[in-house]
């Protein structure tokens, strides 16, 4: 276990004096519906397999661009940011170490790979970036979920399933077949949850219908929602389909979403970057509602299921949403409004039941006059949950707006030289190599690319014995230069008359020289120990799986490397033969940390192999596998980690 000094400057607790007014509340009225279980789920037993590579190899247009498409054009882009590639300089940051944890590493593996992604059900899939990671622990399992295949593990590392594509899980056919070219629905955007109250498994995704002859959306899109059957996740799961094109049809309300990238015409929406969360009663979906076809962002989006009757596998069950429209100060929406997980199942009671959520808002989705950089913190609370049990749901949400740090739009980060086959290859001009890859020929003038640093959106809440926290991206500058780190806040909220009251009892960042850190969570066990995990990243690293110990109190411990990187990213989307100019090198976008019993378990993306341009091309089993390290078009890799805490 390596350790290195960081930027840790920690920020005394804000005054009570910093809350907001209060803005109206908003309480679920007529906004429920009941969805029926629509299927089951389950992991398959098909090897990987299929050719090196197919036509086409990338789902065309579905990488975000950051535009929009027309109706049924392949171009609609998901996991949207309006901000990305427009950064802006953060807060000066100095250095400081320090090493007050008793964390001690139990495990460390290898999860899933792009390798598995792509040959995942005999081949039938898309290349896809980024992963997405998603990790859920419990009753001796650990369960990975990415973009777009899932496998559970022993808590050694031990496969207890095969790679299952997210298409044969959910009984969907592939998302192409790689013989007719029949496309299948477009599954994205995969979390999971292992709750101990219920002892059950929860598995979420977007979903988006597609014409199966081009993959053209569409316009429905839903949420599936798989619950286990038992304390077992590879025995059989229930399956939900909950619609989110919040276009009128299929019992969604009607949001105005337009159908043209000039804002004119009905059309779907979409329920972007869904993350879920759970309380005594309630299990909780969020999304990001945009217009699917055309350019607008409308509004975080608050999905409550009674917990109780998702763990029985009920045949129909009630959903009650929430659309945040001018809930925060009267006048913005809510932003990845992420909702908290609790240590070990120590739920808030406070107001016949309470689920805490976290959001910022820098991003130009919400706040485009402030240059995506802002100092809110926005806490939520969705109260009455107990009622979620009833036949008639009345949930009432309520937020408050904090004072803290300054947080900014972080650049692309950059990462050190190495062995990037697939780059050379588009540039290759002498044995004609882009013919592998592509009908025509491309400009040979790719560089290696800078990574994805996200845009300020909230990353993993967790609520531990009191206290909420939460950690995000943002602009740090370190001797004098401007890079990604992260920005880690602990709040303390309560609940009075129904409303949710807050104020900032820690805060800090992590920061460290000529080095980016990407895509933080944080996990906290009811004594508040635990750790932040995310991918570092920079001049001098390979992108890496790494982590800090971490304690409510004293902060951050010193930076430890779950896994050395060990090349450079060298994927589809970095380049602009593949995605068009300006590329956005997808990464993230997001990990995952998790509390089990006295241990935490954190999941992060790494570049995990590196090969030469000889070995690309001639080392089996497939044409640029490099031994079965990485697909011909990329190489990401998932780092899984446990750390023994103490406390609970």
């Amino acid at each position: 276990m390596h350790r290195r000094t960081l930027v840790s400057l920690a920020i005394a607790a804000v005054a009570a004096g910093s809350f907001a007014v209060m803005p109206a509340a908003a309480s679920s009225g007529s906004n429920t519906r009941s969805i029926s279980a629509s299927g089951t789920a389950s992991f398959s037993d098909v090897a990987l397999d299929g050719a090196a590579l197919g036509s086409p190899e990338i789902a065309t247009g579905v990488v975000d661009t950051n535009g929009a498409g027309t109706a049924g054009a392949p171009s609609v882009p998901v996991n949207r940011s309006k901000s990305a590639g427009k950064e802006q300089r953060g807060s000066s940051s100095g250095e400081s170490a320090k090493d007050e944890t008793n964390a001690s590493l139990l495990v460390s593996f290898d999860g899933l790979r792009h390798y598995q992604q792509r040959y995942a059900n005999a081949g039938n899939q898309f290349s896809v970036e980024p992963p997405d990671q998603g990790l859920c622990v419990g009753n001796g399992f650990v369960f990975e979920t990415v973009n777009d295949v899932l496998a559970v593990y022993d808590q050694t590392g031990a496969p207890k399933t095969v790679p299952t594509a997210l298409n044969s899980f959910y009984g969907y056919v592939p998302a192409i077949n790689r013989a007719t070219g029949v496309r299948g629905p477009f599954v994205t955007d995969p979390s999971c949850l292992y709750d101990s109250a219920t002892q059950r498994w929860f598995h979420v995704t977007l979903t988006l219908e597609v014409n199966p002859a081009n993959g053209h959306f569409l316009g429905p899109n839903h949420l599936d929602i798989a619950v286990s059957k038992t304390a077992d996740p590879t025995q059989g799961w229930v399956v939900y389909s909950v619609p989110v094109q919040d276009d009128g049809t299929q019992g969604t309300p009607d949001h105005h979403c337009s159908l043209k990238a000039d804002g004119t015409g009905h059309g779907a929406c979409i329920g972007d970057y869904p993350h879920i969360g759970a309380d005594a009663n309630g299990f909780y979906v969020t999304t990001n509602e945009y217009s699917l076809f055309g350019p607008e962002y409308k509004a975080a989006q608050v999905y409550a299921f009674s917990k109780q009757a998702l763990a029985a596998n009920a045949a129909s069950v009630l959903v009650t949403q929430i659309d945040t429209t001018n809930m925060v100060r009267n006048k913005q929406a809510g932003f990845t409004v992420w909702p908290a997980t609790a240590a070990n199942g120590a739920f808030n009671t406070e107001a016949d039941g309470t689920e805490f959520f976290m959001s910022s808002n820098a991003a130009d989705e919400v706040n485009p006059l402030l240059n995506r950089t802002s100092r809110d913190l926005v806490v939520w609370a969705l109260t009455n949950t107990a009622s979620l049990n009833s036949g008639s749901p009345d949930v009432e949400l309520t937020n408050t707006v904090l004072k803290v740090g300054r947080y900014s739009v972080p650049a692309p980060s950059n990462q050190k030289s190495g062995s990037t086959p697939l780059l050379d290859c588009i540039n290759d001009t002498t044995i004609g190599c882009w013919q592998a890859l592509f009908t025509k020929e491309p400009a040979h003038n790719e560089v290696m690319a800078h990574l994805d640093s996200n845009d300020t959106r909230m990353q993993q809440v967790v609520y531990a014995n009191g206290t909420l926290y939460g950690a995000l991206d943002t602009a740090l500058t370190i001797g004098g230069k401007s890079q990604a780190g992260i920005e880690w806040f602990a709040a303390q909220p309560s609940v009075t008359g129904g409303k949710v009251h807050a104020h900032v009892s820690k805060q800090g960042y992590l920061g460290l020289a000529d080095t980016n850190l990407n895509y933080p969570a944080i996990a906290v066990n009811s004594q508040g120990a635990g750790a932040i995990s995310f991918t570092l990243v920079g001049t001098n690293d390979y992108p890496s799986a790494a982590y800090v110990p971490f304690n409510g109190e004293s902060g951050p411990g010193a930076i430890h490397y779950a896994a050395h990187g060990a090349g450079p990213d060298d994927g589809f989307t970095g380049y602009v033969a593949y995605v068009g100019d300006p590329p956005r090198p997808r990464w993230g976008d997001y990990g995952a940390a998790v509390v089990d019993g006295s241990n935490i378990w954190m999941a992060s993306e790494y570049i995990g192999q590196t090969c030469t341009f000889q070995q690309w091309l001639t080392m089996g089993p497939k044409f640029g596998s490099c031994g079965g390290a990485r697909s011909a078009l990329a190489n990401w890799d998932t780092r899984i980690t446990a750390l023994a805490i103490g406390g609970d």
